[in-house]
């Protein structure tokens, strides 16, 4: 089971048109993918997300991994627990959540 490392950090966002100036000041590029429903940048080989009315509790990173199924079994073995299990978000990308014992979030990208 290999982890490649958090690469991708999605923060939850009330009014996207409002959130968009200000993250593109902050990261000093223009959105590589820009909708209604998400607003993404690559920068410095992250990927930096605008989720609108997701129901995040916060900023979630995700840790990409060669096999979500094996990691999340992995974590559930050490105590975590799956909040969201594996789905597809578009293409072959799959994402889920975890939580540790403390209740932070853990997200998992498996390309």
């Amino acid at each position: 089971m290999a982890n490649q490392g958090i690469r991708t950090v999605l923060h939850p966002v009330s009014d996207l048109e409002k959130a968009k100036p200000l993250y593109t000041a902050l990261l000093g590029v223009e959105p590589t993918a820009d909708s209604p429903y998400y607003v993404g940048y690559d920068v410095a080989g992250q990927h930096i997300g605008l989720v609108p009315n997701s129901g995040m509790a916060g900023p979630v990173a995700y840790w990409h991994v060669d096999d979500i199924e094996a990691t999340l079994a992995a974590l559930t073995a050490a105590g975590g627990e799956v909040t969201q299990p594996p789905r597809n978000v578009g293409g072959t990308r799959l994402t889920a959540t975890a939580t540790d014992p403390d209740g932070n979030v853990l997200g998992l990208l498996q390309d």
